[in-house]
This record gives structure tokens, sequence and C-alpha cells, in this order.
């Protein structure tokens, strides 16, 4: 539904709502709330659940520092919701942003690839491009999905999500994801004897790569490691590192601190 104009407003946080790479099917949810559907009539035409539908207005909220929806308490369909000024804005923002992104992109099609992650602004220094190889849950009752990747060299990693997420970000095999990670999030020693995630391995991803740079600290030493295919990853390890630029060495990261995101 077309969002009339509105009288121009301060934009405040709206653009930072914009930036989270995971924002198009929280934008949807808004969207079809501003065209008049209730929340929970909302996440069925998204093909979410109610609560994840919660979560991404709560997220869009939090990321903008504005009330985007007003609600009414109650009803069997979970009470009424209103779009407010700032969500129009936002909606109206979101349709700018849109059109001239995929103006870009057409100028330079089929390299759309290399606009993944522009416009990220994260401290975590770990961000290779991937592809979804699986998705893989517990059981059905899990509250998480573990969501096994590879890079273009052939690393595997693996990151843990909660469900919600992974049905607002529309994850699914062969969708093109970014992973991110801290790099005090991962440690560093020698070549691990299998570099690749074997089945049921989900909770830890162990890869191996070269040491590239090494740089001393007084308790942990930085390592960027080069990975197959191109790409890098930055860790720590106890001080001193034993091995030199050029040597294999292995990296460990927890799937839980693997952070997914979608260009």
């Amino acid at each position: 539904m077309p969002v009339s104009p509105l009288p121009q407003m301060p934009l405040a946080g709206l653009p930072d709502a914009l930036s989270d790479a995971s924002a198009d099917k929280r934008l949807d949810v808004l969207r079809r709330i501003a065209g008049g559907a209730s929340i929970s009539q909302a996440a069925r035409e998204c093909g979410i659940s109610y609560k994840a539908a919660w979560q991404a207005l709560e997220t869009l909220s939090a990321l903008s520092g504005q009330v985007l929806v007003e609600r009414s308490v109650g009803g069997a369909g979970g009470g009424g919701a209103r779009i407010t000024p700032a969500g129009e804005q936002l909606l109206q923002l979101a349709d700018a942003l849109a059109q001239a992104r995929a103006a870009v992109l057409a100028r330079f099609a089929g390299q759309a690839g290399l606009a993944l992650g522009l416009g990220l602004r994260t401290s975590m220094r770990n961000q290779l491009a991937c592809r979804v190889e699986a998705l893989h849950a517990e059981s059905d009752q899990d509250p998480t999905v573990w969501v096994q990747a590879r890079t273009a060299g052939g690393v595997r990693l693996c990151a843990s999500v909660t469900r919600e997420s992974a049905d607002l970000l529309g994850l699914a095999p062969d969708a093109q994801v970014l992973l991110l990670c801290k790099a005090t999030a991962v440690s560093v020693g020698t070549a691990h004897g299998e570099a690749t995630l074997a089945e049921g391995e989900w909770a830890v991803c162990r890869f191996n790569g070269v040491v590239e740079r090494v740089t001393p600290g007084l308790e942990r030493d930085e390592v960027v490691l080069a990975l197959p295919g191109g790409g890098h990853w930055v860790g720590f390890a106890p001080h001193p590192f034993a091995l030199v630029p050029g040597q294999p060495a292995g990296a460990s990261v927890a799937a839980s601190a693997v952070v997914v995101a979608l260009g």
C-alpha cells in the first residue's frame, strides 16, 4: 500500500533502523500494519510467528529510537495496532533507499556480490561472505537453529540463531549471507587435524588458515589468518605465539559468537 507524503519530520534515529542488514522482512511487518493489518495478521501474511513479528517491531523501534507502532491490548487476535507518523516516515525512507540501491546495482549488473556488507557499521573485524548450506534444529521444540555455511574458498562455519531471527532473515539453503564475529571470541593455535566442520559438530567452528601477521601483546597476541580462497580471520593466542607468518594455524570459535547478516 503506498504511503502518502507526510510533513517533514526530524529523522532522529530512523536511518539507524535501516542500517541493520536484516531489516527487510522487519519492514515488511511494519508495511502490512501500515496497510491496516493487525500484528497477528501481519505475521501470518509474512509467514512468521506472532513472536517473530513482535521481535521485528521491537528491534526496529530500538534501532530508530522512536515509537513506530502503537497498540491496544486484548482481543482474540492479540489486540490492534496502528503505525505512527515516525513509522510511516521510516517506510518512506526505506522505499527511497531501496530505489537508490536498485539504481546503483543496475549499473554494476553481475557484480551485486560486491555490495554485500556495504553500509554495515560494526566493530566486528571478521566478516566473510558465505553461502548457506543447511539449517538444523535439535528438535521441533528447540528455539534455536544451527546455520551451516561455506565461504567461496571452502571454509565451513556455523552460527546459532533463534528461530525468529532465521524466519525474519528468510534463511534457506543457497542464501548468500555475511557471517561476522568479534576477533576477541576467536582462539588461534596450531592447525587442526580436520579443517572442516563435521556433521553434528555444530557448537564450535574449527578451520585452518595461514598466519599472515602476528601483533604481540602482554598476555595475548593478535593473529591474522589468511583463509583458503581469500579472506581473513582475526583471533588471539596466548603470548608468546609460537608460529610465524607463512605457517599453518587453526582457529576455533563458538557458533553462538557468529552473527548472520544479509546484504
